[in-house]
């Protein structure tokens, strides 16, 4: 609390700029979204419709991780240096990623042979897996702002000395992508089947994307979060339970890995599903690059295992044992 009030009484809106130049984020940014302008012309070429799948990408980013990204920064959990292209609070290309981490994720497992029901499971954790190299390096990527003299991370959390954190982000954070990608996922493949029931009509396209991201949003905001988070209402968040809850993450992770022994209904290629090692592998890399640039080398050798577990995954949807339907 000591330090929100320090940075917020620092905070002068007199000083308030469209952006602040800030080179590393400003690229950092660029490279999200030609990543998501890449994405989006692949949805238009390989998606059979890709209306609906463009309506789910716009609603994930304005009524769900938009508005949740926003909230977190009006109640004080976090900030975010400014960037280019801000909704609100937020620079767009936070949601962005999210979005491209599920959407990429969902075209791989559409290929396992991973029960339909667990795909959310595995959306959530493939969430966590990228976000544990990339929130330490937003955070000690610091800047001294117009808007923030005192200086501020790319992204910073406004934790207490004895949050349960490390590199300064709550292990909270951590496995709380797990909600974010898995909830978004859920609601999506429920919306996908209700359309593909409807016999695929252009009215269920247009209305199941924003429906399903509220529904998401509702539950994001749910006691239910907390519970998983950190066994709310029984025990407060900043104690062992994250790190319980953290390590029930990956442990759901590598028993579905166990289960899906790289088996694949049809492996992918590199013609129809390229935007799947496309977006890891170029988030991925500038993570690292941009790791070892400004010398963050704590961030860098926390994240790079994490990254390489990722990479790996995807590899085995190009070489796992494609088996009977």
């Amino acid at each position: 609390m000591e330090l929100i009030m320090k940075i917020y009484s620092a905070f002068d809106t007199s000083k308030m700029q469209w952006f602040t130049l800030v080179p590393a984020w400003v690229i950092q940014d660029a490279i999200v979204l030609a990543l998501a302008a890449v994405t989006i012309g692949f949805i238009v070429k390989k998606e059979k419709k890709p209306l609906p799948v463009l309506l789910e990408f716009l609603c994930f980013i304005l009524l769900y991780a938009g508005v949740y990204e926003n909230l977190a920064t009006v109640m004080g959990w976090y900030g975010f240096g400014r960037s280019w292209v801000m909704v609100f609070n937020v620079p767009i290309t936070v949601p962005v990623i999210e979005y491209l981490f599920v959407y990429v994720t969902l075209r791989f497992c559409a290929k396992t042979k991973l029960p339909t029901w667990t795909v959310p499971i595995f959306a959530g954790a493939m969430g966590v897996i990228a976000d544990l190299p990339l929130d330490p390096l937003a955070m000690q990527q610091r800047a001294f702002t117009n808007e923030y003299p005192l200086g501020i991370g790319r992204w910073t959390w406004f934790i207490a000395p004895t949050d349960a954190s490390v590199l300064e982000v709550p292990i909270y954070n951590f496995s709380g992508w797990m909600l974010l990608c898995g909830y978004a996922a859920a609601f999506i493949l429920l919306g996908r089947h209700w359309y593909k029931k409807s016999g695929e009509k252009q009215w269920v396209g247009c209305v199941y994307p924003p429906l399903c991201m509220l529904g998401a949003l509702a539950v994001m905001v749910s006691p239910l979060s907390s519970f998983l988070l950190w066994l709310g209402p029984w025990f407060e968040k900043g104690g062992w339970t994250e790190y319980l809850m953290l390590g029930l993450c990956f442990a759901a992770f590598f028993a579905l890995l166990v289960v899906w022994r790289g088996r694949m209904r049809e492996r992918l290629s590199w013609r129809e599903d390229w935007a799947v090692p496309v977006v890891f592998g170029v988030f991925h890399l500038s993570v690292l690059l941009f790791g070892l640039i400004g010398g963050h080398w704590a961030a860098v050798l926390f994240g790079l295992p994490f990254s390489l577990l990722q990479m790996g995954t995807i590899l085995l949807g190009f070489t796992g044992k494609k088996v009977a339907a």
